[in-house]
């Protein structure tokens, strides 16, 4: 008898039409590349990544504006440490901390009350980077640390928000995305609502699915069968974690703190209402301002295609650098960087594209 994976990969095989389905979760990304899904579809069935990975979205000219602060001003910066080999074109935060900046790898922003609170004579920037996923923990902690009065403590913003970059790639005529593999972590923060507004718009499916092998099947399934019925709404496959309403508690500690704003995405440019910055009430708490941060514009990297997997017009071997002069050991784009990004995917796990012993 076959097994339940087996069955739903029957199910997709028994598909004749072409069907391209874009996931937009980086964990999405590599969970597909690890469990080799990719490999086991059709011709016909073409999986594409989207913009679903944080660092890899985030601007080359934001890149900058972190590494110019931390040369200019004597701060304590707090980051993720996916953020610390990304390439600006003056280096990156691991080789100004070489350097002798004062850069500190954290695991949750609580940690940043703590650095300040034991730091009082210096300033210390936290370097949010994430989508809504990982904001309200970000907003609780900007609260604490104003009824705590820590004055020394301040956000440098790169947080981004999914659905509008979504809407700006589902409207070029140069893509082509039949329906959304939607990011799991993020809609148990926002709920549904989101991807209904995007399915209704543009007529396109949207599944939001677990990270599990049989559970980006089942949402495969799930999407193809909307095709098939001419249907285009948003459904849930990951029932066990999200909700339709999301969580409302989470949310509102976002707009609690923060507000919209245009933001910079790599691949996409200047998209309206994707970015979230701190509220008047939270302006002195705001890097940018703080220490009179300048715009920097972006100068992209030269042979990287980054903007063109982030947007599902190219695959990371179509990139002449791939496996080349951009390895995860040496990564020329942010793609190769963190590991959620496309090119680190495929790098790691497509058969015979790149060097999969890396991690060995």
């Amino acid at each position: 008898m076959a097994s339940y994976s087996q069955r739903l990969l029957q199910a997709i095989r028994s598909t004749t039409r072409e069907v391209s389905l874009m996931e937009v979760c980086g964990t999405h990304t590599m969970a597909i590349a690890r469990s080799g899904i990719r490999e086991l579809l059709p011709p016909n069935i073409r999986l594409l990544s989207g913009p679903g990975c944080p660092v890899c979205v985030t601007s080359q000219g934001d890149i900058d504006s972190v590494i110019e602060m931390v040369r200019r001003k004597e701060v304590i910066l707090i980051t993720f440490g996916d953020m610390m080999r990304v390439p600006g074109t003056r280096g990156s935060l691991q080789e100004e901390r070489s350097r002798g900046a004062d850069v500190r790898v954290v695991y949750s922003p609580l940690e940043a009350l703590r650095i300040a609170r034991n730091n009082p004579q210096r300033e210390v920037v936290f370097l949010g980077i994430g989508f809504e996923t990982t904001v309200p923990a970000v907003a609780v902690t900007l609260e604490e640390a104003r009824e705590a009065g820590l004055h020394n403590l301040s956000l440098f913003s790169l947080h981004k928000l999914v659905p509008p970059a979504l809407e700006l790639i589902l409207s070029d005529p140069e893509v082509r995305v039949d329906g959304l593999i939607c990011p799991g972590h993020v809609t148990a923060v926002t709920g549904l609502r989101p991807y209904e507004t995007l399915a209704q718009k543009y007529r396109k499916p949207c599944v939001v699915t677990g990270f599990e092998p049989v559970e980006i099947l089942e949402g495969i399934v799930m999407l193809i069968h909307q095709l098939q019925n001419s249907s285009a709404k948003a459904e849930i496959q990951y029932k066990r974690v999200v909700k339709p309403e999301g969580n409302p508690a989470a949310v509102d500690a976002i707009w609690r703190v923060f507000q919209t704003a245009p933001s910079r995405w790599r691949g996409l440019g200047m998209i309206p209402d994707s970015g979230l910055q701190l509220r008047d009430e939270y302006a002195a708490m705001d890097a940018r301002r703080k220490f009179n941060l300048p715009e920097i514009e972006d100068i992209p990297i030269k042979g990287c295609i980054c903007g063109a997997v982030l947007t599902g017009k190219s695959i990371p071997t179509d990139c002449a650098l791939f496996g080349r002069s951009c390895t995860p050991l040496e990564p020329v784009g942010p793609c190769m960087v963190s590991q959620e990004g496309a090119c680190a995917a495929y790098y790691r796990y497509a058969p015979g594209k790149g060097r999969c012993s890396y991690e060995n």
